[in-house]
C-alpha cells in the first residue's frame, strides 16, 4: 500500500438497515482511531477475536494495519461520520493463491452486516489480485463470525482443531454468490428507501409564500393530497404557509424530518444539503435544476458524509399512493391516481404524460419517482422496491442512462418474472458514434448493446410513450397469450383485413380453422358470414350471434388470442356497445387473452369495463393492438423458458490468457492489435477452434509453410499481415486458391512489393472447404460491458447487417437465442436441404468467445470473420483481437454511486 491516499477507491455502501457506510483502504493517518476501535471493544471481545483479552495484539494490529505495504496484504475500514466502525484485512503472505483473513466490528453494532460488506469488499479485491482462496481461524464458539462465513454464499469447509475451527472459502464467482450479495443489497436498498416513500415526517424548503413558486406548488400538493405524517414549511420570512406550520431553518424544527424536499436556488443545495445531515434527516429529494459541477460535488458529498438518500436534482418528484403514506411532493397539474403501477422516469414531462396516460386509463400508480439527473437513486433501486412493496404488479421505466447496466439487468431479471416491467427504448440513434475499427466495432450500436440488454433482462422494450400505455393496458388487463395465434372477429371485411395485416407484421400468427371449427361457426352465424379467419360476422350480426361466436372461438384450442373489430353500422338492432359486451361478457371468457379495435373512439386506447368483471382494452389503431398483443406474447414466451445458466466450459486456461495479455501489453503498453501468434495464444487458452496456419517471414519460409500445410487438393492461402491491418480484403491484402511454389513465391512477392514498409510477414493457411460463412465478434462497452455479437459473416458482413448481440457472460438460452436470431439462421438449420451445420460447436465458440470477454477486461475487441460453419465442425478462419490497458470493474460489488 501506498501512503498516498487520494489513490485509494474509496466507495460508500448499505448496511442491512439501510444506513450508509464508507469502505476505504487503511492509511497511516488511521493509527488512532483504529487502535481505539480494539481499545473500546469488551475483554471479551477481544477473546474472540485474538483468542485472548489481549490490548497488545489489538495494538499490534493496529500497527500492522496502518503500516504494511507488502504485495497481498490488504485492509478495509468501514467508517460513517469520519468514526470507523469495522476493519478487514487479508494477508496472503508468500502463497499466492490463499490469503487469511480477519474481521473487526466495533462492540453495539454487530448484526448490521459491517463485516459481511467488508469481506465482500475484500472477496473482490483478491480476485483481481489473482487470489483463489480466504482462510480464517475462530475459536468454535465465535458463533458470529462463522454464521458470517456460512452466510456468504461462498463454498466453505470448516475444520476442528480442538477449541479451534479452520475456515477455507472458495473465491469462485458462482451464481450462489452473486445471488446472496443481491439479496443482501436489496435488503439494504429497500431498507434506504423507507424514509424516501414512507417518510413520517416531511419538510419542504423553498415554499413561498406567494402562489408560482414549485417549493409552494409542492407543499400544496402534500397538503391537499393528504399525506398521513407530520409536514413542515421552512421559511424564515413565514410562521405558517397554507396553513402548514413553518419554521425558519431545518434546525429548528420540532421534529427531525426523515425526507426533506429542497426546491431553493442551486447556490443554497449545499449549505441546504448540509444543514439537513446536520439535524439527522435521511433523504432528500432535490427539485432545483443547474446545478454546477461544485454545487452537485457538495450535494452528494454531503448525502453520503450523513446517509441520505437522494432523488434527483432536477426532478419533478415523488409518490406514494399507499393510504397509510399519501405522500405527493411532485409539482404536477394533478393528484395520481392510486393504482398498482409503478413508475419511474428520468424526465419530468415524460414522467407527466405517463401520469395522464395512466389516469385515462383508470390504471393509477403505487409510487411514482421522477429520478430527474439521477445522482443517486436509479431506476434499479426503484425495481427494487415495487418488487417488495405488496402493491405494485406492473413496472413503467422511462430512462435514458444506466449507471450500472450489468446489475441491473441482474435485477430486471428477477423482477421481470414476477411482474411486467415495460420502458421506452429511448436515445436509439447515435449520431456521432466514431467510426468503427472492426467488423464488430461497426455493428455494435448503443441501440443494438440497450435491446440486448432488454431481451435478456425480459423488459419489455417499446418505441414510443404511447406504445408503452398501449402494452400497458393489455398486460394489466389480460392473461398473458400462450402463443401468437389469432383469431380475427369483425362485423366489416375491411377492417378485419387491416386487422390481420397488422397482426401479420407484428409477427403473430393468423392460422385458418379446422373444418368442424368453419362449421361450428356458420351456425351460428348470419348468412353470408365468411369464417376463414378473419371472421367477417358481417353488419348484420347480432350480440346473441356476436356471443356464441366469440365463445367457440374460446374454446377453440387451435387459438391463443382473440382480437375482435368493430365498426358502427346501422344494419344490426345491435350497437357498437352491445356488440363489444358479447366479447366482454359471458362466463369463462377471460381464460384467453381479448381484445377490441374501435376505429371510431376518441382515445387510443381506453379500459372497458366487462360484464363479468375487470377490464378489456380496446385500441384505435389495428397497429396499436397487434404491438401490444406482440409485446404480450414475446413476455409469455419469456416466462415459459428456463432462466438459464452459464455453462461450465472444459479446456480453459484463464490465468495463462490473464499472462498472454498482461505479456502484451507491458510490451505495448497503449494496447492495440494482437500480432497473429499472440492472437493464436490467447484464443488457445479458451479452445477456441481455428484453421490449422503458418507464420513467415520470407519467400522460402512461405514456401515450406504451404508445402506442410496443403491439403489433398494442393491449395493454400495467403494473408498479408502488418500492425494495425484490420480489413485485409479491403487492402487486397489476401492471395486465395494458390497452387504449387511458383505461386506461392508470387503471392509473397507481391505483397513485399505494394507494402514495401508495412509488411511483417505472411500467414499460410490450407484453402478452406465449403461451408456457411459466419461471423462472431466481441466488444467491451464502457457502459454495459462486453457484447457478444453474431450473424453472416463473410465480406458482406457490414452490408447485409445480419447481427444478433447479446451481453457477455452468456448463459445456454442466451446462446440459443443468439444464434436463432439473425435471419440466416435458417441456413444453419439446414435449409435448403444442405443438412445442419454443426450447431454444438457453434455454440461451444460463442460461449468460449463470452468466457474470454468476462475474463479479460482488457479485451476491446475480437473479430472473428470468417467462421466456416459445416455439418462436420466450426473453424475460425481469421481473427483479429484488440487489447487496451484496462482494469478489472466489479459490477455486482454492492457500493452507491
Amino acid at each position: 500500500m501506498t501512503d498516498d491516499a487520494s489513490t485509494r477507491p474509496t466507495v460508500h455502501a448499505l448496511l442491512a438497515d439501510g444506513t450508509t457506510v464508507c469502505i476505504r483502504p487503511v492509511t497511516p493517518g488511521d493509527h488512532d482511531q483504529l487502535e481505539g476501535l480494539y481499545e473500546e471493544m469488551s475483554p471479551e471481545n477481544l477473546r474472540l477475536r485474538f483468542f485472548a483479552a489481549s490490548r497488545r495484539s489489538a495494538a499490534m494490529a493496529a500497527d500492522r494495519a496502518c503500516a504494511s505495504s507488502r504485495p497481498g496484504y490488504r485492509a478495509l475500514l468501514a467508517e460513517t461520520k469520519s468514526q470507523v466502525i469495522g476493519l478487514a484485512e487479508y494477508d496472503a503472505g508468500d502463497d499466492k493463491d490463499s490469503a487469511e483473513i480477519s474481521i473487526a466490528v466495533a462492540d453495539g453494532l454487530h448484526h448490521r452486516g459491517i463485516g459481511t460488506l467488508l469481506v465482500e469488499h475484500l472477496v473482490s479485491a483478491a480476485r483481481a489480485e489473482g487470489i483463489t482462496s480466504f482462510t480464517a481461524d475462530a475459536l468454535s464458539e465465535n458463533h458470529e463470525v462463522l454464521q458470517l462465513f456460512a452466510d456468504l454464499g461462498l463454498r466453505t469447509a470448516r475444520r476442528f482443531e480442538g477449541p479451534e475451527v479452520r475456515c477455507t472459502v472458495e473465491l469462485d464467482e458462482t451464481d450462489n454468490y452473486l445471488s446472496a450479495v443481491e439479496a443482501r443489497g436489496t435488503c439494504a436498498n429497500i431498507a434506504s428507501l423507507e424514509p424516501l416513500l414512507r417518510p413520517a415526517t416531511v419538510a419542504v424548503v423553498g415554499a413561498g409564500r406567494k402562489p408560482g413558486s414549485v417549493g409552494r406548488a409542492i407543499l400544496h400538493h402534500l397538503h391537499t393530497g393528504g399525506y398521513a405524517g407530520r409536514l413542515f414549511a421552512v421559511n424564515p420570512r413565514a410562521t405558517s404557509i397554507m396553513g402548514v406550520p413553518s419554521y425558519p431553518s431545518i434546525s429548528a424544527l420540532p421534529k427531525t424530518p426523515d425526507l426533506v424536499v429542497v426546491a431553493v436556488p442551486s447556490a443554497g443545495i449545499p449549505a441546504a444539503a448540509e444543514e439537513c445531515g446536520k439535524v439527522g434527516a435521511r433523504a432528500l429529494l432535490v427539485i432545483t435544476a443547474g446545478l454546477d459541477s461544485e454545487q452537485a460535488q457538495a450535494l452528494m458529498a454531503a448525502c453520503r458524509t450523513y446517509g441520505m438518500r437522494l432523488v434527483g436534482p432536477n426532478c419533478l418528484g415523488i409518490t406514494n399512493t399507499d393510504s397509510d403514506v399519501s405522500l405527493d411532493a411532485t409539482f404536477a397539474a394533478d393528484h395520481p391516481r392510486p393504482g398498482t403501477a409503478g413508475v419511474a422516469v428520468q424526465s419530468g414531462g415524460v414522467g407527466i404524460a405517463l401520469l395522464d396516460g395512466l389516469s385515462r386509463l383508470g390504471i393509477g400508480v403505487s409510487s411514482f419517482a421522477s429520478l430527474g439527473d439521477k445522482y443517486d437513486v436509479s431506476g434499479n433501486d426503484m425495481l427494487q422496491w415495487w418488487e417488495s412493496d405488496g402493491r405494485t404488479d406492473l413496472a413503467l421505466l422511462h430512462l435514458e442512462s444506466f449507471g450500472n447496466p450489468r446489475a441491473f439487468s441482474r435485477t430486471a431479471r428477477r423482477v421481470t418474472r414476477r411482474l411486467p416491467v415495460l420502458t421506452v427504448d429511448a436515445g436509439r440513434t447515435d449520431a456521432g458514434r466514431r467510426a468503427a475499427a472492426s467488423h464488430t466495432a461497426a455493428a455494435a450500436t448503443r441501440t443494438m448493446t440497450r435491446r440486448a440488454l432488454f431481451t435478456q433482462a425480459g423488459i419489455t422494450a417499446t418505441h414510443s410513450c404511447a406504445e408503452l400505455l398501449e402494452t400497458a393496458a393489455l398486460l394489466h388487463s389480460q392473461p398473458l397469450p400462450t402463443g401468437t395465434r389469432v383469431a380475427i372477429v369483425t362485423n366489416a371485411g375491411g377492417a378485419g383485413v387491416l386487422a390481420a395485416d397488422a397482426c401479420a407484421e407484428a409477427g403473430l400468427a393468423i392460422p385458418p380453422f379446422t373444418p368442424q371449427m368453419v362449421d361450428d361457426l356458420l351456425a351460428v352465424l348470419p348468412e353470408g358470414a365468411a369464417v376463414g379467419n378473419p371472421v367477417d360476422a358481417t353488419a348484420a350480426v347480432t350480440e346473441e350471434q356476436l356471443s356464441e361466436c366469440v365463445d367457440g372461438i374460446m374454446r377453440y384450442p387451435g387459438i391463443d388470442a382473440v382480437v375482435l373489430a368493430l365498426v358502427p353500422t346501422a344494419v344490426a338492432t345491435a350497437t357498437g356497445e352491445d356488440l363489444v359486451r358479447a366479447l366482454t361478457g359471458g362466463p369463462g371468457r377471460r381464460t384467453r387473452t381479448a381484445i377490441v379495435i374501435r376505429m371510431e373512439q376518441d382515445l387510443p386506447v381506453r379500459l372497458l369495463p366487462a360484464s363479468g368483471g375487470g377490464t378489456i382494452p380496446s385500441y384505435a389503431e389495428p397497429q396499436a393492438a397487434a404491438r401490444a398483443l406482440a409485446h404480450a406474447a414475446h413476455r409469455a414466451d419469456w416466462l415459459s423458458r428456463p432462466a438459464g445458466t452459464v455453462p461450465d466450459l472444459e479446456n480453459v486456461d484463464t490465468p495463462r490468457a490473464h499472462a498472454v495479455a498482461e505479456a502484451f501489453l507491458a510490451a505495448h503498453p497503449e494496447g492495440g492489435w494482437l500480432d497473429p501468434r499472440t492472437c493464436a495464444d490467447l484464443l488457445a487458452c479458451y479452445g477456441v477452434p481455428q484453421l490449422a496456419w503458418a507464420w513467415a517471414e520470407t519467400e522460402d519460409e512461405a514456401v515450406i509453410a504451404a508445402d506442410r500445410l496443403r491439403g489433398a487438393d494442393g491449395r493454400v492461402v495467403m494473408k498479408a499481415h502488418w500492425p494495425g491491418l484490420v480489413h485485409k480484403s479491403e487492402q487486397h491484402a489476401v492471395h486465395l486458391d494458390l497452387r504449387g511454389d511458383t505461386q506461392v513465391r508470387a503471392a509473397f512477392r507481391d505483397f513485399a512489393t505494394r507494402f514495401d514498409g508495412l509488411l511483417t510477414g505472411v500467414l499460410v493457411q490450407p484453402l478452406a472447404r465449403r461451408g456457411t460463412e459466419l461471423f462472431a465478434g466481441v466488444v467491451q462497452d464502457e457502459v454495459f460491458g462486453p457484447l457478444v455479437l453474431f450473424g453472416l459473416g463473410g465480406t458482406a458482413t457490414e452490408v447485409l447487417a445480419d447481427h444478433a448481440a447479446r451481453l457477455a457472460p452468456l448463459a445456454d438460452q442466451d446462446v440459443h437465442d443468439l444464434i436463432t436470431a439473425p435471419r440466416c439462421a435458417p441456413l444453419l438449420f439446414g435449409a435448403r436441404g444442405n443438412g445442419p451445420i454443426d450447431l454444438e460447436g457453434l455454440e461451444q465458440l460463442l460461449l468460449r468467445l463470452s468466457r474470454m470477454a468476462s475474463d479479460l477486461p482488457q479485451l476491446a475487441e475480437a473479430d472473428f470473420n470468417p467462421v466456416l460453419a459445416t455439418p462436420g465442425g466450426i473453424s475460425v478462419l481469421d481473427a483479429r483481437v484488440r487489447l487496451l490497458p484496462r482494469r478489472p470493474q466489479d459490477p455486482y460489488l454492492r457500493r452507491l454511486r
